[in-house]
């Protein structure tokens, strides 16, 4: 067993390089890195926070005007009679958005970055919801219709805006199932740690990978996740509907019991995330530039504002007008953001757990943020009665942070999928590729006691290839996107047609034409 994970881990070798060239271009070259404080930040933040800055400006600061737009929708009860629900497509993408890195990504920027690496994780999200607002405009705009659901996103909008070229959409469509499959074994790799925790603070024994406990999680795993994917886009969203809500009330739930705890520390928080975005203390690098790239990059990666991966859900709602939709996926940018993952900053900054430490003590603390998060807990939680109950509680919500990303994953890939063919035997599958061989591989390192990290090094290579492809395309179809939003701003009572933009659009036909026969023209493509 452990020659084949050496050999799986030699063949992907290559990836480690290209993909921190990328993401770290043009910051591995010393001319740029003199630069102050810019020089800290690689080409894809400066992208896709200028991106943010400018979809601000073109739509009139809409993540703010707008705001309650979304607010409503998500609390609207509305069913569906073709696709999702705009709430069942919200919790959909929060199932991909409100992930580990919540946790364990912004708890490894503070760690390197200090406590302003937060303020910028909020500015960069604060833009980020109107880069996020574009995508899913477009994704509303472009989405097509199969049987019951809503098909749609990024693979969809970029066939559309480069000539309708079939070509350019199987392309984007095979980019993210490769970039989805493999973010697979890590998210079954949390769900293991996790539920392994939780199990050792039940009955307060350690248990090895190899152990009966790890069998047994690896069959619930794949079987429950076989099921659910199976059951198409409108079973996965019952799970999610469920899920992240729970998830969501539960963790910010004991974070804001710990705060409450610990209210003199407020001063000292504020005080940290403020001093610290524009004077980090040495500790940190000192340097402004590490705090505001660490920030903005964690925040980006967690909130996926403008990487186009959350813009299959938001294509499977079936919304009124494109532009609601987008404001209710603005509004999980700041979910992600400015709510779970500053709550993660509460506990990391309130902790100051690096207090005492010379950097080699804290890098050495700081090296498994999971824990170093745990840590910091522990240390807000009054007395020591509520530490096992407050510890599993985390892991459980750790847990099904993983488990709904992994389900996000799977269910997204199923829609582009839909892109290349809307066979039964093709979706079916890739539905079985993801549920029987990419989640049980996740397990087999697990029971071998292994990190793939060559391997997980390709989902950060498809990221920011997702990245490079989608920005573009968002700035061809930004004129689309601002028309739309002209129109929804009006609200003069007409109802949103392909005419207002100038382009056919299957699903908001501006004749008299079934969406039938439309997507009878749409597979003719």
């Amino acid at each position: 067993m452990d020659e084949i994970f050496a050999a799986v881990n030699r063949v992907f070798a290559f990836v480690v390089p290209v993909a921190d060239f990328l993401w770290d271009f043009p910051t591995n070259f010393s001319w740029w890195s003199r630069i102050p404080v810019i020089g800290n930040l690689t080409f894809a933040v400066l992208l896709l926070v200028g991106s943010g800055i400018y979809f601000t400006v073109r739509t009139g600061f809409i993540q703010v005007t707008h705001f309650r737009d979304g607010i409503r929708a998500i609390m609207r009860e509305k069913s569906a009679s073709t696709g999702i629900s705009p709430r069942a497509a919200f919790f959909l993408s929060s199932a991909m958005r409100v992930g580990p890195g919540n946790i364990v990504g912004v708890t490894g920027a503070i760690a390197v970055g200090g406590p302003g690496a937060l303020f910028w994780m909020w500015v960069s999200a604060f833009f980020g919801m109107a880069t996020a607002y574009v995508e899913a405009v477009l994704a509303q705009i472009f989405k097509e219709k199969k049987d019951r659901e809503y098909v749609g996103g990024l693979p969809f909008y970029g066939k559309k805006l480069l000539r309708n070229r079939a070509s350019v959409g199987v392309a984007l469509s095979f980019l993210f199932i490769t970039y989805a499959f493999f973010c697979l074994p890590a998210q079954a790799f949390n769900v293991f740690s996790s539920v392994g925790q939780m199990a050792g603070i039940v009955t307060g024994n350690t248990y090895e990978t190899t152990s009966v406990l790890y069998y047994v999680i690896g069959i619930v795993l794949i079987a429950g996740t076989a099921t659910v994917a199976f059951g198409g886009i409108r079973k996965v969203t019952r799970v999610t509907d469920f899920c992240v809500p729970v998830m969501a009330v539960l963790y910010c739930g004991i974070v804001i019991l710990m705060i409450l705890f610990n209210l003199d520390r407020l001063p000292a928080f504020f005080a940290s995330v403020f001093g610290g975005a524009f004077r980090p203390e040495a500790l940190f690098g000192g340097a402004m530039g590490t705090a505001l790239a660490q920030g903005v990059k964690r925040g980006l990666m967690s909130n996926e504002a403008g990487q186009g991966t959350i813009t299959m859900s938001a294509a499977a709602a079936q919304a009124e007008h494109p532009c609601e939709q987008g404001c209710v996926q603005s509004v999980g940018v700041f979910l992600d953001t400015l709510v779970i993952c500053t709550l993660t900053g509460f506990v990391v900054i309130m902790a100051q757990s690096w207090n005492g430490m010379d950097s080699a003590a804290w890098a050495a603390a700081s090296g498994d943020s999971f824990s170093l998060f745990l840590t910091s807990l522990s240390s807000l939680i009054p007395g020591s009665a509520l530490d096992g109950a407050v510890t599993f509680l985390i892991c459980l919500c750790y847990g099904l942070f993983a488990y709904t990303t992994l389900l996000g994953m799977l269910s997204f890939a199923e829609i582009a999928a839909n892109r290349i063919s809307r066979k039964r035997s093709f979706i079916g599958g890739v539905r079985a590729v993801g549920a029987f061989v990419f989640i049980p591989f996740g397990v087999l390192c697990v029971l071998a006691g292994l990190e793939l990290s060559n391997l997980w090094y390709i989902s950060d290579l498809g990221n920011i290839l997702i990245v490079f492809a989608n920005l573009p395309l968002l700035y061809l179809g930004a004129r689309y996107v601002f028309q739309a939003t002209e129109h929804y701003k009006a609200k003069d009572g007409t109802a949103f047609t392909g005419a207002v933009i100038g382009r056919e659009c299957s699903c908001w036909p501006d004749t008299d034409e079934t969406e039938s026969d439309a997507d009878a023209v749409q597979d003719q493509d």
